[in-house]
């Protein structure tokens, strides 16, 4: 491997790395030779690099490596640069600056799977690594600096001098006082993935008897086709669908039924808040026919269920359906597989796929997550004690899983919905809106003994418009028991597209997530405005403005201020808008142009007067 070593002053440090099998080393100074020479101990680490066949180059700056190397001399799998510094008192806005000329020199000759290694006093960095940490304003912000290249910080540890036979640390450039190494961190940068294009997509789905297109949500392009639950995916929630499945079958008879799962469900929607829906438009000249309609995508079970029909448009004397929207469950379509009579009592029917919800941003709110739905038709009052088989099995499984992954029990209880104590989680909160429901499943980790919702548990005794049997069913999110079971704290991450999350977890191994970004930099922005009089103003809507925006590097919206003009009755609201990402780099500059385009984008379709 090549490695860059930047900024060196006596050499020490590259004299002690000299040597090493399967490594060409390039050691440089921004000093001419004559200069370094004069260092103590420098001409003897020159002579001795130079007879190991290690390259040393003198005047080097590090704003401008690209100039000091051919370009077939420029990919270096490694680059170190201990205790960068200005000189004499530069001030941090100074030494911030050096950092970021740096950092946008070394993408230009970094390897694609390549380290940048800086080593700081201890303070410098910003971080919470630095103890005692500095106040933010007074520190380096080496994080939020290299994000601006586009570099994440991977890793970082003590700085041991005493480890490096020989290195002498010989501080400022221009001065014989050398730095104080005791406490220093070495900081690992790698490259971040580029950010996702906003290019709109089509797609392509069966309705009915015929293919349609539609273009795909703004906030869902890169959630699409995933294929996390396909034979040969290894994300950690395939694999608790696998186990969780297994499990089951030991209780009862299975059988998956997940294939041909409808993508769009169509007609108005009972009970349910139409701003968590994805509503979408088929490309023109896609409408369905009549006959096709009437078969599927469960909306007569579903609505029937309701006690509803189907709302319509009639366009040259044939109906069409007026509207379609990404599914937000599973249960519409078990329903009408159960209305069709194609449904074996006494066995569990497992679903599996992903579904689409608009919600609020936190870090366990889901707009694509996927759902496992297991429903059982059974003998009319037995229903008490399959619930409980149902539940145990589950409770088992989870807890087994969790024991193997970090070696710690969980805390798992099933809830009556009557006397549910905490407060709903997104998901609970819109599967009350799909139908009445009986218990609550939770789970609890560290640090969140307490728990999360993370199924619902139903019974429905006139699913089947039959005397003798009852319907029961259990939803579980299997992105939030991925999160947990994993400790994984951002639902962003499951669906990273960088390769370092999925290595984590070779052959579907389930394990403890290691962040591979650490202490992301985040970027803070207010915002308020006037609300139109004519309408209860939609924070959902609000919220996915700002996932689509941002591209979710959005992580927190908070209400700060509400007030009302005397007078006039118009009311005004401030939010707090927090930018950061959990596994991209995210600069100060980006965030900022995200929401100026943040405050158009609500001006213009929410109808909001900015402030």
């Amino acid at each position: 491997r090549r490695v860059l070593l930047l900024g060196e002053g006596n050499f020490s440090f590259a004299a002690a790395l000299c040597g090493a099998r399967g490594t060409q080393l390039v050691a440089t100074c921004y000093e001419s030779e004559e200069e370094a020479a004069g260092r103590g101990g420098a001409a003897r680490s020159i002579r001795r690099l130079r007879d190991s066949g290690a390259e040393v180059v003198f005047s080097v700056d590090c704003a401008k490596l690209k100039e000091h190397f051919l370009p077939g001399e420029r990919e270096f799998d490694r680059i170190y640069f201990n205790f960068p510094h200005c000189g004499r008192k530069a001030g941090v806005v100074k030494n911030r600056e050096l950092l970021a000329c740096f950092f946008r020199s070394c993408a230009e000759v970094l390897a694609e799977q390549g380290e940048v290694h800086v080593a700081l006093c201890n303070g410098q960095g910003g971080t919470p690594a630095d103890q005692p940490r500095r106040e933010w304003h007074n520190s380096w912000q080496i994080v939020a600096v290299a994000a601006g290249a586009g570099f994440i910080l991977s890793d970082v540890h003590p700085f041991k001098a005493e480890t490096v036979h020989g290195y002498k640390c010989t501080g400022y450039r221009s001065q014989d006082k050398s730095f104080c190494v005791e406490g220093a961190l070495n900081h690992i940068f790698t490259r971040s993935t580029p950010p996702l294009g906003l290019t709109p997509v089509s797609c392509e789905t069966q309705l009915g008897s015929q293919k349609v297109s539609f273009q795909v949500p703004q906030v869902l392009v890169d959630k699409m086709n995933r294929g996390f639950l396909e034979l040969n995916s290894s994300h950690p929630v395939r694999t608790i669908k696998e186990k969780l499945s297994a499990g089951l079958s030991q209780a009862f008879p299975l059988q998956n039924i997940s294939s041909c799962l409808p993508l769009l469900h169509q007609g108005p929607l009972h009970g349910v808040c139409h701003s968590s829906i994805f509503w979408i438009a088929l490309s023109p000249g896609e409408a369905p026919s009549t006959e096709e309609t009437s078969q599927g995508l469960a909306k007569a079970a579903w609505f029937s269920h309701f006690g509803q029909d189907t709302d319509r448009n009639v366009q040259g004397g044939c109906p069409i359906p007026k509207q379609f929207y990404l599914r937000p469950s599973l249960l519409p379509r078990a329903q009408a597989i159960m209305k069709k009579g194609a449904f074996s009592p006494g066995t569990l029917h497992v679903l599996c796929g992903p579904v689409f919800r608009r919600c609020r941003i936190a870090p366990r709110s889901t707009p694509v997550f996927h759902e496992m739905l297991a429903v059982l038709a059974v003998s009319r009052g037995t229903e008490d004690s399959c619930v409980q088989m149902l539940v145990d099995n589950i409770t088992t499984t989870t807890s087994s899983l969790c024991q193997a992954v970090s070696g710690v029990k969980p805390s798992i209880s099933l809830q009556e919905a009557t006397s549910f104590g905490t407060e709903l989680n997104d998901f609970a909160a819109f599967e009350c809106q799909l139908g009445e429901i009986q218990h609550f499943l939770c789970v609890g980790t560290d640090p969140d003994p307490s728990g999360s919702c993370v199924g619902v548990i139903r019974t429905a005794p006139d699913e089947l418009k039959s005397s003798e049997l009852v319907v029961v069913s259990a939803s579980l999110n299997l992105d939030l028991l991925a999160m947990l079971l994993c400790g994984i704290s951002d639902w962003r991450m499951l669906w990273t597209s960088d390769r370092r999350f999925l290595q984590q977890f070779p052959e579907g191994e389930l394990r403890l997530f290691k962040s591979f970004s650490l202490y992301p930099p985040s970027y803070v922005h207010d915002v308020s405005f006037w609300v139109p009089d004519r309408d209860e103003f939609d924070e959902v809507a609000f919220h996915t403005l700002a996932r689509r925006v941002s591209g979710e590097m959005v992580v927190s919206i908070q209400l700060r201020d509400s007030f009302q003009q005397p007078g006039t009755g118009r009311r005004s609201l401030c939010y707090r808008v927090t930018f950061q990402s959990c596994d991209r780099a995210l600069g100060c500059r980006e965030a900022a142009e995200m929401q100026l385009r943040f405050r158009e984008e609500i001006q213009q379709h929410l109808g909001v007067t900015l402030r």
